[in-house]
């Protein structure tokens, strides 16, 4: 391919973007393709021959579509946001374009710098205090590994210098809700704590983790000869957007020398609205947090941004210096190959960058509260029925329910199938996607609502659709 072929593809798939995201409302949300589909229709074999990419583009449609979910559709409320804009897509084909390399400030400046620019923009946005500095990681989960691998080598007196945890004087034990993410629980094990020494503390009616159960725990942990090392907070868990109570855990966290991580994946982005901080206040007291403005923000993935007090122990923790990545230019500069586990790494700023300037900090906050009032007229509806019920609170956008039909109420198990079926009623018609999830082993629907094209007018169809579902299951 030359320039002149490029540029013709190049204005096909732009094109071919346009008129999809166009026409996502006539689309069913949900991939309807069955197991091996998409792979039975290519070649079981790489071409031998190239100059043939005009058949990949006219495949498109035909093979790759079928199996695709369509996360940007309007009557998406499954797992949770996760768009990405017109100008986000444009930012990842200069991103390609250039094809720089940002490991180190010398390896492409503009990388390194433009970086530093969004972040601290993104930290203004969410009222986080000149005290916390930003990198951007792909994921929460590499964010929450990255934390947890930093209050180890706290904990330890950098261990990792040495004979590692094997040198510990005591294991070390983390403590998280028993709503948090599986990701903390994976990182808890791949940062080499163990699971025995990870303790997911109970939670009370609104979801939310027990103070004085993880004083107790805490505690008992000290009785027994074991060194408290680390709280992972969340601010909006997966399951039901639940607050952990952060300004209490600061305190336990100060009391027993605890490194605080704040999980607000999701949720963080509702902090670009002033009315919604008071769920994190406390947070200039983290030691680390991550949230994700590939979810609710409309930057596409991968953009997760995390936020440390004390950088130079991030460098500290994170960093190797090997002769052929050195350059004059150390010491003066950030080398963000430093500040999270991979060494290459994109362009992501410009994703933040031409989002912003697109649609700036007005227009974020205009579709958050947009999605914050369909959430609560979703859930006014729900507290009007009969026979649904509510199972969360509704902090942010997403309401769990459940239908719970009089002659199924003193049946769980009876209530777990008939909501599964409800379930696959509304996705496998293709006019809206929800995911089911277990919550304290009670079957609920989780709507999350935050989908870029989502109006009040999907939101009322949705309502309509489960109601029809509910009725036709008898």
């Amino acid at each position: 391919m030359d320039a002149h072929d490029f540029r013709r593809f190049g204005h096909q798939l732009i094109d071919w973007v346009a008129d999809y995201r166009e026409g996502l409302a006539s689309r069913p949300v949900m991939s309807e393709a069955q197991p091996g589909q998409i792979r039975a229709a290519f070649p079981a074999h790489p071409p031998q021959k190239g100059g043939r990419l005009d058949e990949a583009v006219t495949a498109l449609d035909r093979d790759v579509l079928p199996g695709i979910t369509h996360w940007n559709h309007p009557s998406f409320f499954a797992y949770f946001p996760s768009n990405t804009s017109y100008a986000s897509i444009l930012a990842d084909l200069v991103i390609a374009g250039l094809g720089a390399q940002g490991m180190s400030w010398q390896t492409s400046p503009a990388a390194t710098e433009v970086e530093e620019v969004v972040m601290d923009w993104l930290r203004q946005m969410v009222g986080l205090t000149e005290s916390f500095t930003g990198v951007i990681h792909d994921t929460a989960s590499t964010a929450t590994l990255t934390a947890l691998l930093s209050a180890r080598e706290r904990s330890s007196g950098f261990s990792q210098n040495s004979r590692g945890l094997q040198s510990a004087e005591a294991p070390l034990v983390v403590y998280a809700s028993d709503q948090s993410h599986s990701s903390i629980e994976k990182a808890a094990l791949l940062a080499g704590f163990g699971r025995d020494h990870l303790r997911l503390i109970e939670t009370d009616d609104d979801h939310a983790v027990r103070l004085d159960l993880l004083e107790a725990a805490i505690a008992e942990d000290l009785r027994r000869g074991l060194r408290p090392c680390a709280v992972v907070a969340c601010i909006g868990t997966t399951g039901t957007t639940a607050v952990d109570p952060l300004a209490k855990i600061v305190e336990i966290a100060q009391r027993f020398s605890l490194w605080l991580h704040v999980d607000a994946a999701m949720a963080g982005t509702a902090m670009v609205l002033p009315e919604c901080r008071d769920h994190w206040a406390g947070i200039e007291r983290a030691d680390s947090l991550v949230f994700n403005p590939h979810k609710w923000m409309g930057v596409g993935f991968d953009f997760s941004a995390y936020y440390v007090r004390d950088p130079e122990h991030l460098i500290r923790v994170m960093s190797t210096n090997p002769s052929y990545l050195q350059t004059k230019q150390d010491g003066a500069v950030k080398n963000y190959r430093d500040w999270h586990i991979q060494l290459g790494r994109r362009f992501r700023a410009l994703k933040l960058w031409f989002h912003l300037m697109d649609v700036g900090v007005e227009g974020v906050q205009e579709l958050l509260r947009r999605d914050l009032a369909n959430a609560q007229w979703f859930k006014d509806r729900v507290d009007a029925a009969a026979e649904w019920e509510r199972l969360a609170p509704v902090p942010f956008q997403t309401v769990c329910i459940r239908h719970v039909p009089a002659a199924l109420k003193d049946n769980e198990d009876a209530l777990k199938a008939h909501n599964l079926e409800l379930a696959r009623r509304v996705n496998e018609g293709g006019k809206a996607y929800i995911t089911p999830a277990l919550l304290k082993r009670r079957q609920i629907l989780r709507v999350s609502i935050g989908a870029t094209a989502t109006g009040r007018a999907e939101v009322e169809a949705l309502w309509g659709l489960l109601n029809e579902a509910a009725a036709a299951s008898g």
